[in-house]
């Protein structure tokens, strides 16, 4: 299907739920990626590396040695990993970063975007950019309160408008107790990733938790982010033109780590951490780390340096992790 007619499709499906022409900006979002049929998750294609035709490229993308990094990590959390099965949650297509270190877990699962989630009695999650790829709400401050944000969706064009009400009980929790901002800033709020953390959590499994993904905290937020966290990727083009080619482009926003520390610690995780992604390595794969740096592998040394270094995704990136 071309990118248009998946548009036009996306958009008929929201009219056809829209109140006074009128739908909640995190309903768009989620049937751009999650539709049955039309979503940009749903599609069995490689969306994930640097070939013709992807949209962006993850730490997982570097191939077998971020397999090798998270088994370490994973020793280094719970001791032998040997007795846990090894859980990779949000795996895309053809991916295959866990292959070289099977036989250090007793098997590795992988749970796709929308599978239901079921889990072994005793794992290790890893997930990575998983969060970020949950629909979000988007909240705006004006007239002195924080309102949520719709999609007219019954003119010619696809607009932004607040709604007259929160389109949930999470939605109104949340923005409720936002201190007041400029005029016109605009908050995006992942809350279906908080939804999908205490799905995970609330199952009777013991082990470890990974989670890797690009995040800030509500107050990073409101202090250095006025047009809101949320874009765009489509061939490898970050665009705040979020709006346009539903179904065909990612769209994402940053995870708000502070939120979801706190689904972690409500639900009795222990030893509850986040680090960047550079930091963690180090301090769980540090041995891994050097036997990679003295290796005489160009190639290897080149990929942990992308990996790591603070001007790749070293930086840009952080890890949640937590014990059972």
């Amino acid at each position: 299907m071309e990118n248009q007619e998946r548009h036009r499709a996306i958009v008929e499906a929201l009219r056809a739920e829209a109140r006074q022409g009128l739908v909640p900006f995190v309903r768009c979002v989620e049937l751009a990626l999650y539709h049955p049929e039309l979503g940009y998750y749903r599609a069995n294609r490689e969306r994930v590396g640097k070939t013709s035709g992807t949209d962006f490229t993850t730490a997982a993308a570097l191939g077998s040695m971020f397999g090798e990094l998270i088994a370490s990590a994973a020793e280094t959390l719970v001791g032998n990993t040997r007795d846990y099965a090894l859980v990779e949650m949000g795996a895309e297509p053809g991916q295959k970063h866990f292959d070289t270190v099977r036989d250090r877990f007793s098997e590795i699962k992988t749970i796709r975007l929308a599978d239901k989630i079921i889990l072994p009695p005793k794992c290790i999650l890893v997930a990575n950019e998983l969060l970020d790829a949950q629909p979000f709400n988007r909240f705006i401050f004006t007239n002195g309160k924080w309102c949520e944000l719709g999609v007219r969706v019954d003119g010619s064009e696809l607009t932004v408008e607040p709604l007259p009400e929160f389109s949930s009980a999470q939605a109104k929790e949340f923005a409720t107790p936002l201190p007041a901002a400029t005029e016109g800033w605009i908050m995006d709020a992942p809350l279906a990733a908080e939804t999908l953390c205490r799905e995970i959590l609330k199952q009777p499994w013991q082990g470890a938790v990974i989670f890797l993904d690009y995040g800030k905290t509500v107050a990073q937020c409101l202090e250095s982010s006025p047009a809101g966290t949320a874009r765009s990727y489509y061939r490898h083009q970050m665009s705040g033109d979020i709006l346009t080619q539903l179904g065909s482009q990612d769209l994402t926003c940053h995870v708000l780590w502070d939120r979801i520390t706190s689904v972690f610690n409500e639900l009795g995780l222990k030893n509850v951490q986040l680090d960047r992604q550079e930091a963690f390595f180090v301090k769980y794969a540090g041995r891994e780390m050097e036997r990679i740096a003295l290796s005489g592998s160009t190639d290897l040394t080149s990929r942990l340096r992308a990996l790591t270094h603070p001007a790749h995704f070293g930086a840009k990136f952080q890890v949640l992790h937590a014990c059972r």
